[in-house]
């Protein structure tokens, strides 16, 4: 009874007429970067971190939360019409919702995916709500110790699901720690690292950081990487599908929805890892493998609901725990610091309008987008052929103004450009930057409960083992690090990845 009282709180709150033109704000936005290859629901979300600021809380989380899983959908269109994937998580899709295309499939291809997608997430947000409670009840059980605990598997598992090298996956986690232990040490009101910079006393600014790494960057790299696009101009043809069609569907999207629900939960994984996994899956169980790769259904319900399932499930650990499962959600965590609300179990308690407010939007969001999504296709083909080079110079006043409108420094422009260049940087050395991310965001926060935990357990360091909880987790993050480095497992694991790409 409390499920549905809450969810009835939830959509008092998320359907208010400011709430509602916020999340079709940021689902239509959401929609649109997913569209445009190379911008991407990470970069548009740093970017709009420093609008959020003068804005309701709910009302600026329902927008965030709108274009993330608003990407997922987005993604779909460009990877079906002209097989290049707005968002990551849609380079499945491309595989055989382009050979679909081809085929005078479009339409039946754009359907497939906006309704796997839509039922993805409706039954992922009710997990959501179903699962978020009890969770939140454990978390307030919580000691330092136990959230020592899981950020370090948090941290462990981000390391396991990067893509590429593992090597320089934690390369990236050490270097967020560090960039995170900048400012005053929050015991002894010592700075630490600031280089002299009074101005970076309260540690370096996280809009900038995520604006230079995910923005600026992912800009720098298109700029290089810009040629023609070519708009497929058939005609999309019949939008829904046959019964054939939808009996083909069913099970890929029954599976994915599960897939991408529980991958969506581990920190790393979310909807890129989803939509992998679910396309491994369904050409596995395929009685007709061969057609994988040449305009099979199933390539694209599948990976489509995986992916959006992932997304949506990725904010359990994000309300119940203050931990972020993927950059998306260490940037809401960001979104939420400015306006000064604390990440984790108690914002459940404290602030219940909000917290139902968001799950309930999700619904509200889902079903704009698969309202809105297949009558524009039109128009989200036809932006393609606005060129980069008008883009890039908006986004870059757009990214240098909203940085420093947070805290009028100065400072904070310059640390955009060196984090921008940074972040291309690593892009050529092949660095993921979401563990440098992840790292950033939960370092100072590792760092707390570790020297808390010390300070009640006067110094004695088996606090950590002799604690069941975190004891646990302790052993899962060690099992989920041998797994990784043991070497079948590990080749499996870059194989994988290499399809994938």
């Amino acid at each position: 009874m409390d499920l549905f009282s809450n969810l009835a709180l939830g959509f008092s709150v998320a359907s208010s007429l400011a709430n509602l033109a916020f999340c079709l704000i940021g689902v239509l936005l959401g929609t649109l970067i997913g569209v445009l290859p190379g911008i991407g629901a990470t970069a548009t979300i740093a970017m709009l971190l420093p609008i959020t600021f003068q804005l309701e809380p709910v009302s600026s989380l329902i927008m965030l939360a709108g274009i993330y899983y608003g990407a997922q959908y987005g993604g779909s269109t460009t990877a079906i019409l002209i097989n290049m994937p707005g968002e990551s998580s849609s380079a499945v899709t491309a595989i055989d919702g382009y050979q679909m295309a081809r085929k005078g499939k479009a339409g039946v291809a754009l359907a497939c995916a906006a309704l796997g997608s839509f039922f993805a997430g409706s039954v992922s947000t009710f997990l959501v709500a179903l699962f978020a409670p009890p969770l939140t009840a454990i978390a307030l059980q919580f000691g330092a110790a136990e959230y020592f605990s899981l950020m370090v598997l948090g941290l462990v598992m981000s390391i396991a699901l990067a893509h590429g090298s593992i090597l320089k996956a934690l390369a990236m986690v050490v270097l967020g720690l560090l960039l995170g232990m900048v400012g005053t040490d929050i015991y002894t009101g010592t700075p630490r690292f600031t280089m002299g910079i009074t101005e970076y006393a309260d540690g370096l600014n996280f809009v900038a950081l995520a604006v230079g790494v995910f923005g600026i960057a992912e800009i720098l790299r298109n700029l290089e990487d810009e040629h023609a696009r070519e708009v497929l101009t058939r005609q999309v043809g019949r939008l829904w599908p046959t019964m054939a069609e939808f009996r083909a569907m069913a099970g890929p999207v029954l599976r994915g929805t599960g897939i991408g629900s529980v991958l969506g939960i581990l920190p790393g994984g979310g909807a890129v890892l989803a939509a992998f996994a679910s396309y491994t899956v369904e050409k596995r169980v395929s009685k007709n493998p061969a057609e994988f790769g040449h305009g099979a259904i199933a390539g694209v319900a599948g990976p489509e609901s995986a992916n959006n399932a992932g997304a949506q499930t990725s904010f359990i650990p994000l309300l119940t725990l203050g931990i972020p499962a993927n950059p998306v959600m260490a940037l809401m965590i960001g979104a939420m610091i400015i306006q000064g609300i604390v990440p984790g179990p108690n914002v459940a308690a404290e602030q219940p309008a909000l917290f139902w407010g968001i799950i309930a939007s999700m619904w509200i969001g889902n079903l704009m987008l698969v309202v809105l999504n297949l009558p524009l296709i039109g128009l989200w083909v036809r932006l393609l052929t606005v060129p980069y080079f008008i883009l890039f110079p908006i986004i870059m006043a757009m990214c240098s103004i909203g940085v420093y409108s947070v805290a009028s420094n100065t400072y904070d422009l310059y640390a955009v450009a060196f984090f921008g260049l940074l972040g291309y940087g690593m892009s050529k050395l092949r660095c993921e930057p979401a563990p440098l991310l992840l790292g950033f965001v939960l370092g100072p926060m590792l760092e707390e409960n570790l020297r808390r935990a010390m300070i009640l357990a006067r110094g004695d360091a088996t606090t950590f083992v002799t604690r069941p909880i975190s004891l646990t987790l302790l052993l899962l993050a060690v099992v989920v690090l041998v797994a990784v480095l043991l070497p079948t497992i590990r080749k499996g694991r870059d194989e994988v990845f290499t399809e994938g790409d």
